[in-house]
């Protein structure tokens, strides 16, 4: 299993990046992971000695540009072929690598994945998803968080069938629940996005449908796969990273619970509803969250979430 992680991507590249690469060469030494690790020579030279004796584990992809956090998306990928991000996805659309992570530019990696890797046939709209932590210790699954600020009930629709794919292979609940966020239980509340895209859960049949559930609702055992436009979801997103900084860094309340809120626990966010993994870390990841994301594509790939969602969504013959 061949895997590519962009060193040069994020706030405290490369250095965080090496660091996590390390971590986990020394806390999975059985894992069958191989690393293609997209770099700049110059600049890993300082830290290379902290992996060099992993070096059967690993391959480095020489990479002459990179793009920044504030460049256009679009242009960006078009104008710099050499980046990090262009060849890593690239790699990974002509299946030389079997997924690919970035803590780099999310737009330019949203736009790459689409116009390299491309959608699945089928898929309306792909959205990024986020693991949500629950005060019992497990996660609740929620999407869209931000790929699709504006939806139409069709799109909330495929995300529910999506959500129920991933809490099924990936997290291993045989019938997740799924819920339509809303601004209350009853099935007459809601926007008119609400209003329509309840009905049509409901008619799924391959769908557990438990009808609305409300904000406070995300942390609790209610719903396994939390469905909403990413607008809401990526507010809600922002609202628990706010949690866990003002909480469990300002106050330094110690809690297990809280600890669930860092990121860097589960690493990055899988972008659904594309023909291969690609998933994007924070652009203020640490070295824990390299290490974590690794195990976290094995899994993505190994579930074979993407073939699923590629069978599920095949057009059927009339």
């Amino acid at each position: 299993m061949k895997i590519g992680l962009d060193i040069m991507g994020g706030d405290f590249a490369p250095e965080e990046g090496m660091k996590g690469v390390k971590l986990f060469f020394e806390e999975l030494p059985d894992s069958t992971v191989h690393l293609l690790l997209f770099v700049n020579s110059d600049a890993i030279a300082p830290y290379y000695n902290m992996i060099e004796p992993y070096k059967h584990r690993f391959t480095l992809i020489e990479t002459g540009e990179q793009i920044a956090m504030d460049e256009h998306p679009t242009k960006a990928f078009k104008s710099k072929p050499n980046s990090s991000i262009v060849k890593g996805l690239m790699m990974l659309a002509k299946g030389e690598a079997d997924a690919f992570i970035s803590a780099g530019n999310t737009g330019a990696m949203l736009v790459g994945a689409m116009f390299t890797v491309k959608g699945i046939d089928g898929v309306i709209r792909p959205c990024i998803a986020s693991p949500v932590p629950r005060v019992d210790g497990k996660f609740n699954f929620m999407l869209d968080v931000g790929l699709n600020a504006d939806c139409k009930p069709e799109y909330m629709v495929q995300f529910a069938q999506m959500g129920k794919l991933y809490a099924k292979l990936v997290l291993g609940i045989d019938n997740p629940r799924v819920g339509l966020m809303n601004i209350g239980e009853e099935e007459g509340k809601g926007n008119l996005l609400s209003l329509e895209t309840y009905p049509l859960l409901k008619a799924m049949p391959d769908i557990n449908f438990i009808g609305n559930v409300e904000g406070r609702d995300i942390f609790l055992d209610k719903a396994e796969v939390i469905v909403c436009e990413g607008f809401v979801g990526n507010v809600a997103l922002k609202m628990a990273e706010s949690v866990y900084d003002i909480l469990r860094i300002q106050k330094k309340i110690m809690d297990p619970f809280l600890d669930n809120f860092n990121f860097e626990v589960y690493g990055g966010l899988p972008i659904l509803g594309i023909n291969k993994p690609v998933v994007i870390m924070h652009g203020v990841s640490h070295a824990n969250a390299y290490k974590n994301i690794i195990g976290v594509a094995e899994k993505f790939i190994s579930s074979q979430l993407t073939e699923a969602i590629r069978d599920y969504f095949k057009p059927t013959k009339a």
